[in-house]
Order: C-alpha cells, then sequence, then structure tokens
C-alpha cells in the first residue's frame, strides 16, 4: 500500500447544501468574533449579504474585509495579520480567493508556513508538514464552480518562479456551503467550463494511473456520467437562450466539491494527472485562464494516451472512460477519445484556439520541464520532447504579422456564442459582472473595485465594518 495523500488528522471538510446550514453550524462554535472574506466581485450580492445576516442572527461580530484580485505570498501574509484577533473566517468568492482564505488562516496558526513558502524552489509542487495546522476554522462559500477549492488541501501560489501548486492538511477548509445563489450571476459559459475543469482533473487522474482500482474506479466513473449529464441539461440551456435554475446550479457545484473527495483517488499516483501541469504552466505563460489551455490540450493528450504512451497513461481506461462519457450524452460523439473530445469541447462552446510562435512554446516547455521534470516524480519519464510536441500540437503558430508587438505575443480565439436558434449571448456585459478571469485555478471571480477602505452602516447587512485590501493583477 502505497502513501495516500490528503489523509491526516485534519478531518475532511463537512458539507452544507444552503447558507441556512451555516446558521446551524455557527452557534455550536464558540466565540464571538468573526471575519467575513468576500470577493470583490461579489461582495455587494446577495450571497454576501445573507452570510453576513446568519453571522449577525448567531450572535457574531463581523468584520468585513473585500479582497480584490489574486495574492502573492506577502499579501497573504499581510492578511494573516488581520485574522489574529479573529475567532472563525468565512471566505465567499471563487477559487483564488479561496485559496488566499486557506493560506492565510494556516499562515495566522503556523508562521513556519511563510518559511517553507518563502525558499525557493524548482519544484512547482510544494508539501506542507502535517504537523501545520489552523487554529482558526474556515468556512467558505464558493460562487464559482470547478476548482473545487471549497473541499480542498491544496491551493495555486503565484511566485517570481511561476504558479506553484501547495498541498497540505492544514489546508483544507472546515465547511464548504453551497447555496445556489453564490452562483446566480455566474454566466454560463463559465459554468460549462466548470465541468470540464472537474472532468479534466478527474479523468486525469484516473487515466493517468494505470492500476485498477475497482471501487474508487466505480466511483470516478459515476462521478463523470452524472457531469456529463449536467452538461447536456446545460447545452439545453444555452440553446434555448435560458438562464440556468438553481437546482442545476446546485448540482454542478456538488460535483465539483464531490471531485476532491478522497475515496475518488484513494492509493492513486498522486502525480497521475500530467495534463493539468503543462495546463498550468500555458496558462500562465500566455496568460489564459487555465480551462483554456486545458482545452486546447486534453486532444494532442488524449491521442497520445490512446497510442499507448504508457508514461502519459492507460489507453484501456481512457477507452473505458470515454464509452462512459459517450453514453452520457444524448447526441452521438466520435468513437476515439482524442476526436471526441475536441467534438464535445466544441459542442460545450469551450474556447480552445491558441497561437504562439514556435520561440514561445519552447520556453513554456522549457519552463514546464524545469518546474514539473527533470526528474521530479510530477512528470516522471517524460522529458523535454514529449512536453513540446504536446504543446505543439495543442497551439497554432500564425505565420509573422507586420507590425506584430512583440515576439512570442499570443492570442485565444473564441468560439461564437450563438445558439441553434440564433441566440448570442454578450461576454462583454457578463464580464462587466466580475467573472471573467475565474476559470482558472487561481483566477478568481475577477478583480474589480478602487481599493478604498469604507465602513458598512449596520444595517439590514448587520453590523460590523468592511475594510477593501488592493491586490495586485498579476496572474495567479
Amino acid at each position: 500500500m502505497g502513501v495516500v495523500w490528503n489523509v491526516g488528522r485534519h478531518p475532511n471538510t463537512q458539507m452544507a447544501y444552503g447558507i441556512g446550514g451555516l446558521s446551524q453550524w455557527l452557534p455550536a462554535h464558540g466565540g464571538r468574533s468573526l471575519t467575513l472574506l468576500a470577493d470583490a466581485a461579489v461582495a455587494d450580492t446577495e450571497v454576501v449579504a445573507r452570510v453576513q445576516e446568519c453571522a449577525v442572527w448567531a450572535g457574531r461580530s463581523v468584520e468585513r474585509v473585500v479582497l480584490t484580485g489574486p495574492g502573492s505570498l506577502e499579501k497573504v501574509a499581510e492578511l494573516a495579520g488581520r485574522l489574529h484577533g479573529s475567532e472563525l473566517v468565512v471566505a465567499v468568492g471563487g477559487g483564488t480567493l479561496l485559496d488566499q482564505a486557506k493560506l492565510a488562516v494556516l499562515l495566522a496558526s503556523d508562521p513556519a508556513v511563510r518559511d517553507r513558502l518563502s525558499v525557493r524552489h524548482r519544484s512547482g509542487l510544494i508539501l506542507l508538514s502535517a504537523e501545520s495546522v489552523p487554529r482558526i476554522p474556515l468556512v467558505t462559500v464558493p460562487t464559482t464552480v470547478g476548482t473545487g477549492s471549497e473541499c480542498s488541501g491544496a491551493i495555486c501560489l503565484g511566485t517570481d518562479q511561476g504558479k506553484r501548486l501547495v498541498l497540505g492538511n492544514g489546508l483544507q477548509p472546515a465547511v464548504a456551503v453551497l447555496d445556489p445563489v453564490a452562483t446566480r450571476t455566474l454566466p454560463v459559459e463559465l459554468l460549462t467550463e466548470g465541468i470540464l475543469e472537474v472532468l479534466f482533473r478527474t479523468a486525469g487522474m484516473y487515466v493517468g494511473d494505470h492500476q485498477e482500482l475497482p471501487t474508487e474506479d466505480a466511483f470516478v466513473l459515476t462521478l463523470v456520467e452524472r457531469l456529463v449529464q449536467l452538461a447536456t441539461e446545460l447545452e439545453d440551456v444555452r440553446a434555448g437562450c435560458a438562464t440556468p435554475g438553481d437546482r442545476l446550479r446546485l448540482e454542478i457545484a456538488k460535483l465539483s466539491g464531490l471531485s476532491h473527495s478522497q475515496w475518488l483517488n484513494l492509493d492513486r499516483d498522486p502525480c497521475a494527472c500530467k495534463g493539468w501541469y503543462l495546463a498550468n504552466e500555458l496558462s500562465t505563460g500566455l496568460g489564459l485562464r487555465k480551462m483554456t489551455a486545458a482545452a486546447a490540450l486534453l486532444p494532442p493528450l488524449w491521442e497520445r494516451i490512446a497510442k499507448a504512451d504508457p508514461r502519459w497513461g492507460s489507453a484501456e481506461r481512457l477507452h473505458r472512460l470515454w464509452q462512459v462519457v459517450a453514453s452520457a450524452r444524448k447526441a452521438p460523439l466520435p468513437t476515439g477519445p482524442a476526436d471526441g473530445i475536441a467534438a464535445l469541447m466544441d459542442a460545450w462552446q469551450v474556447e480552445r484556439g491558441i497561437d504562439a510562435t514556435p520561440e514561445r512554446i519552447e520556453e513554456i516547455a522549457q519552463a514546464t520541464t524545469r518546474a514539473w521534470g527533470d526528474g521530479l516524480p510530477t512528470l516522471g519519464a517524460l522529458t523535454l520532447s514529449d512536453v513540446r510536441q504536446v504543446m505543439s500540437a495543442a497551439i497554432h503558430t500564425p505565420a509573422a504579422a507586420p507590425g506584430s508587438p512583440r515576439p512570442g505575443a499570443t492570442a485565444g480565439h473564441r468560439l461564437p456564442l450563438a445558439s441553434a436558434d440564433g441566440c448570442t449571448r454578450n461576454r462583454n456585459e457578463e464580464r462587466r459582472l466580475g467573472h471573467a478571469d475565474r476559470q482558472d485555478r487561481g483566477a478568481g471571480t475577477g478583480s474589480s473595485g478602487d481599493g478604498v477602505a469604507r465602513a458598512d452602516d449596520g444595517g439590514a447587512r448587520g453590523a460590523g465594518r468592511t475594510v477593501r485590501l488592493e491586490r495586485p493583477g498579476e496572474l495567479c
């Protein structure tokens, strides 16, 4: 029996469906001071107001802190300093904000974590000590789907060397609250990308490990089947120019969190999802959302697995998984996994066109190998040549155009958002809502706000004060 990650003294995240569940949980936990961390994109929405009302009803004094954009280690450490007097933290936002909250709570409890993260690491993967545990309970309320950060013991952290994956049992939130009101303003295409993100992560772990685990494999395939069923429902909603209902959004959110369940990957190779490392570097290097990068990478990656290159994954398990995907969808799909996933993503209207020069591809391939390969267990036996081939197959290399702004310039091509009956959504308007940069493990729900501190009036949203902290606009 090999080493199993995310199994330690820190308990798994408790799940609550509906903000009403928080009302039941709060009275059972002592203390009166509560810090409410809110993403700027949703700070003035119903979900934050309801969480604050719930906290006040439970007799908590609330300090509301509004965060804008991704945070560096220094900024998260600054936030951790503000939490020293808090007895409970509730974080409302997308993947980036939840990652910041998880790390800030742990830094407030164990300053040694900052020392560990401050050391320059060649590896893109950083493991924290099992002895590092939070003293402040953290409740997460996700306003996006896909990352599942609300239920995981992992975060992404931007550094001057690139984006790092940090794992530790102490990063596991105490409670995750899933409520459809939290995703009510999330654009429909980001719901679709969220489904793809769960599929990308879950399939990567399943296919990337060759060993047969009958019970765990059955859980994975059941989750994948349900994902595709929900995606088909979402396709129908988009075709009719309708708005996804509360039930559909809650079901998608459930699978997003459940995808981090220990029982899906117990005793699997923790580094099985090779595509994640490539997507991480490609999205960072080209300034893309991670799902745009992942969508571009999936067809050539699955093509190599299907052609029986065992270093990328198991061809037999990939075909088995694809049969589940194809059977779960109403409309027919190509029988081959590589062609099939390309057709499925196009049907889902997921952006996957990327342009980059060969020189830029080479730079990113080298950065990927440096951070995740060259003897590190994450990429295993895969070489720079292997990484370069997959990335080159995923990216279009345009001819040099007169007046190009710089060598290696990139551009993500977008699929038209027209449904079968000609309905077109206004992406610019949806971006105004602050969600456009969310769909990366570290792209949060977007950046908005002017960075000005302000105080609540103590009205319907409850007593307390609000402080808005500015975050630099780097990609995480």
